[in-house]
């Protein structure tokens, strides 16, 4: 079995560089490519792709697989091998349902897409974008069929960024979530807001940068194998264990642009960063699921990042270096700003109470899109109306509606944003039992140490890997099924601190 485990390896190895190069150079179109490459970079990364996709779909990679696969049945199994075997055999089985010139046409036609919408947001020009978007549908649904028979044309969209989950699971949980948050949000959005003026002066773009890394650092993020740089929309990317980028955008009027974005990508990358280092350029070398992943960005984003105990930890040090601007603004001021729960328009910057509804929002539309219910061409309208029915507001530009968010633009329409809601849901299970654990976790916060925290994260999430499916990962770190109970608890617990609920 060695010899049939190490070739297997081998081609896996070899797959994993191609879409380590293909992410190369995706991450190099968001941040330092020149606008005229855009072209060459469409043909680029859609040979790496197709190539990428051919090294997994190769039947022998099938062929290793079931003697390895036997070998296991037979008594030579591990846990690593066996959870290596069916995560491969899972990858490979979906690609050769894939045929490659679809991957081809589809990476050529994400990198066009994505080119235009960095000119169409700013222009405030969807009807530049709309032809692209609705051939992005078009492609989605192929896509879909390529897994056919399902119960809902979102299924294979969903399982690829979640695994496990589908259109009617996701679903009832949001049901179950909105029917909580809509009364959170009225009750809290029913008194005067807080004052968050504090935000919004000028602060230098490199103190800024600074101070976000900093604190990075201080969160557990290596920067020796890792970098940030600047982009039109936040992105964490990986070429390997050892080379793990977090991107950042900078406002010089809003504080909390570029601090609690760069947190965000800092909690993904950690993640990465403390995958098991034997599984590395392997398919158990990444992260469980785009909700396993949010769930670690949106924890130290918020559990941590917009905490009261870390705030008594480094708000001295943000009035030093911006003394003019923060000096005599308390530390409870500043607190109840960055906490601020009222209607907004953009998701990246919505508040913990109202960001799940914004989520809610954008997977049903998907949803529509995909089932044919909803034309492309009537998405800005359909999104106004939506946005007035569930926040009593509507964005007066469709930079701040439909065309706020990258994912549609690329990448496929489906299983784009489901993840972002369940990973609140898990942030608040894992915080909840790793407290469980250490119930000095706030006090270390407060103290401006998060080794405990991220130990027990890197113990009984990170290091895995895909080793597990997302819903056993969350059974075995907290010991019960996910849901919502917890995520509740604790927006009910700290806000109701600040508002009336």
């Amino acid at each position: 079995m060695q010899d049939d485990l190490a070739s297997l390896k081998a081609r896996l190895r070899e797959h994993n560089d191609l879409e380590s190069a293909a992410s190369l150079l995706r991450w190099d179109q968001a941040t330092y490519m020149p606008s005229g490459g855009a072209g060459a970079r469409g043909r680029q990364l859609a040979t790496l792709e197709r190539l990428a996709h051919d090294r997994i779909a190769d039947p022998e990679i099938g062929q290793l697989l079931d003697k390895v696969d036997a070998a296991l049945r037979r008594g030579d199994e591990t846990p690593t091998t066996a959870a290596l075997v069916r995560v491969a055999r899972r990858d490979h089985e979906r690609a050769t349902r894939v045929p490659s010139a679809f991957v081809s046409e589809f990476a050529n036609h994400r990198a066009e897409t994505y080119e235009l919408w960095t000119r169409a947001r700013p222009e405030n020009d969807f009807s530049r974008i709309c032809p692209k978007l609705e051939k992005t549908v078009e492609l989605s649904r192929t896509y879909a069929s390529f897994f056919a028979p399902y119960e809902h044309v979102a299924d294979p969209l969903i399982d690829d960024a979640d695994p496990g989950m589908n259109a009617s699971t996701v679903r009832a949980l949001f049901a179950e979530l909105r029917r909580e948050l809509v009364p959170l949000v009225r009750a809290m959005t029913s008194v005067p807001p807080a004052d968050d003026r504090c935000l919004f002066q000028t602060f230098a773009e490199e103190d800024q940068l600074a101070f976000g890394q900093m604190l990075a650092g201080r969160f557990g993020y290596d920067f020796v194998r890792g970098r940030q740089d600047k982009t039109h929309h936040p992105f964490m990317t990986k070429f390997s264990l050892g080379d793990v980028r977090i991107t950042t955008r900078v406002r010089a009027d809003d504080l909390s642009e570029a601090l609690f974005s760069t947190l965000h990508e800092a909690g993904h990358a950690i993640y990465e960063q403390n995958i098991d280092v034997s599984f590395e350029a392997s398919p158990l070398g990444q992260g469980a699921s785009a909700g396993i992943h949010e769930s670690q960005s949106r924890l130290w984003e918020n559990l941590v990042g917009r905490s009261r105990p870390f705030w008594k930890a480094f708000y001295p040090s943000l009035q030093k270096l911006f003394p003019g601007q923060l000096g005599a603004v308390s530390l409870e001021t500043f607190y109840r700003a960055i906490n601020k729960v009222a209607r907004s328009l953009i998701r990246t910057n919505a508040d913990e109470v109202t960001y799940g509804l914004h989520v809610i929002m954008r997977f049903d539309f998907e949803l529509d899109l995909l089932e044919g219910k909803l034309a492309v061409r009537d998405l800005p309208e359909a999104w106004r109306e939506r946005f007035r029915a569930d926040f009593g507001i509507v964005p007066e530009t469709d930079s701040d509606g439909v065309l706020q968010d990258v994912h549609w633009y690329d990448g496929f329409v489906g299983g784009a944003f489901q993840g972002y809601a369940l990973g609140n849901l898990m942030s608040a299970q894992f915080f909840e039992a790793a407290v469980m654990a250490h119930p000095d976790l706030p006090h270390e916060i407060e103290s401006g140490r998060f080794d405990t925290l991220r130990g027990w994260l890197a113990t009984n999430v990170h290091r895995h890997g895909r080793m597990y499916l997302p819903a056993e990962l969350v059974e075995k770190a907290t010991g019960k099924e996910l849901g919502i109970a917890p995520y509740i608890a604790y927006l009910r617990t700290k806000y109701g601190e600040l508002y009336p609920i």
